[in-house]
């Protein structure tokens, strides 16, 4: 069997204009341990509250997950006013007879030019036959602590148990990590020492370890804003997509020129194909009378001398002739580019789908109708953040999370909600009227806005 890691909460300090503030998925909010079933959280708030700190805060933990350098940019990320950003997500990992309650523990210090990891910390709990162990350390790595290859040392020691040249190999990966500016933990070398069978204590620690960068790499999907940019540019179709192929899920983003037809290789192609085909099953019930065709202009002669295929993504709907997909509204080709990976998490219970104004471009009551189908039948986890409201009407309290005007305190769940209640009125309620447990709203003075704009209209027609 094949691990199951299901996201239960992420806590951030320090990115971006987050200064503490925590996510809680539904089944941990409910204290539940359990996997076989959806769960939804929408992350609501005002513009510039928090709500893509979340979203980029997973996409580069994801990064961190998969042994791959720690990008520059994340500097540009971390709160202006301090050195370091502080991360914490928890995961429940289902495997055989197993359930691992895991915390990792991230410290990221801002260097001249982009940042290092500084710490990192994995901690866990064993359930087994309803008996549960204390959480403890599994493994703590501080880069300042160069005396010793990292904490507890009966960790090391368990590693090294039946191998002793396997210490010197710790020594030289730890060395990598730091050199590559990557995480120690699930960097190349020392995920590859990590990995291994172990039929002492440590085979935890390396079940643990194996299923989060098999989570992070196959089943993690964070779709940022950049996806519905180069859309709205009408320049890019990139799509989200996970497929099996030989027991290994290929994940990625297939991007697709808007502009013109594109040559692909063969495999590309197939590839294209298998996409394609696997959203026409659900894409012409959600827009009836709709599928996607691949027009395909022949075979063509690559740069690299090989041969390729020149195709174009068509648009076909019932009576209709075909068009270019670049000529469908932004709001379709938004659904186009995450269909996969909605279809994804809707059948796989270790799927994590996390977008970012999921509700851009998409009209509100289908907005609702799939938040619903996928809350009520789907099996994996979907995180987004959103502006429209329709979701509220949609959704279960513990399914919504708002940002508040706190940045000690930035998520939070509503109080007061009675199942009676119009979710949607009881919000726009505390933005009115106050009454939760933090401000949700920064008010606005209609006046002073209404005055501002006559004086810049003034100022214009005096220019």
């Amino acid at each position: 069997m094949e691990s199951i890691v299901r996201l239960a909460a992420l806590r951030i300090s320090n990115m971006k204009n987050v200064e503490d503030g925590r996510i809680v998925m539904p089944h941990f909010y409910h204290r539940e341990l359990f996997h076989k079933t959806a769960e939804v959280l929408g992350i609501y708030g005002q513009n510039g509250s928090g709500k893509t700190a979340i979203v980029d805060t997973l996409y580069y933990l994801q990064q961190i997950m998969i042994g791959e350098t720690l990008s520059d940019e994340i500097a540009e990320y971390m709160d202006v006013n301090s050195e370091h950003t502080e991360v914490v997500a928890d995961f429940h990992i289902y495997k055989d007879a197993f359930l691992y309650e895991v915390s990792y523990f991230l410290v990221l210090k801002k260097k001249k030019k982009g940042a290092e990891i500084l710490r990192e910390t994995l901690s866990c709990a064993v359930n087994e036959n309803e008996k549960r162990s204390n959480k403890t350390v599994f493994m703590d790595y501080q880069r300042k602590d160069s005396d010793v290859i990292f904490l507890p040392k009966k960790r090391v020691d368990e590693v090294v148990e039946k191998n002793r040249e396997l210490k010197t190999d710790l020594i030289v990966a730890r060395k990598l990590a730091e050199k590559s500016n990557c995480s120690y933990i699930f960097g190349e070398s020392s995920r590859e020492i990590f990995c291994r069978e172990y039929d002492n204590h440590f085979r935890h620690c390396s079940e643990v370890i194996r299923a989060l960068f098999q989570f992070a790499l196959k089943d993690l999907f964070v779709i940022r804003n950049t996806h519905s940019g180069v859309i709205s540019a009408n320049f890019l179709l990139p799509m989200a997509f996970k497929i099996e192929k030989h027991q290994m899920g290929v994940k990625g983003d297939l991007t697709i020129p808007l502009t013109e037809p594109v040559v692909l290789k063969e495999e590309r192609k197939q590839l294209l194909d298998r996409i394609v085909s696997q959203m026409n099953t659900v894409l012409y019930t959600i827009i009836p009378g709709m599928k996607i065709d691949i027009n395909n202009h022949g075979r063509q002669m690559m740069d690299d001398g090989k041969e390729g295929y020149k195709v174009e993504l068509m648009s076909v709907r019932d009576g209709m002739l075909p068009i270019p997909i670049r000529m469908e509204s932004d709001g379709i080709i938004k659904m186009i580019s995450i269909l996969n990976a909605f279809i994804q998490a809707f059948g796989n219970s270790s799927i994590c789908l996390v977008i970012d104004e999921l509700d851009a471009g998409i009209f509100e009551y289908m907005l609702g109708e799939l938040l619903d189908i996928f809350n009520k039948s789907a099996k994996g986890q979907l995180i987004f953040t959103s502006h429209n409201l329709r979701a509220l009407e949609m959704l279960s309290d513990e399914s919504i999370m708002f940002s508040t005007t706190n940045p000690k305190r930035r998520y939070i769940h509503m109080k007061n909600v009675k199942p009676t209640n119009n979710f949607r009125d009881v919000y726009l309620r505390g933005i009115t009227f106050g009454g939760q447990e933090e401000v949700i709203y920064e008010e606005t003075d209609s006046l002073k806005i209404a005055r501002a704009f006559r004086k810049a209209g003034r100022s214009i027609w005096h220019e």
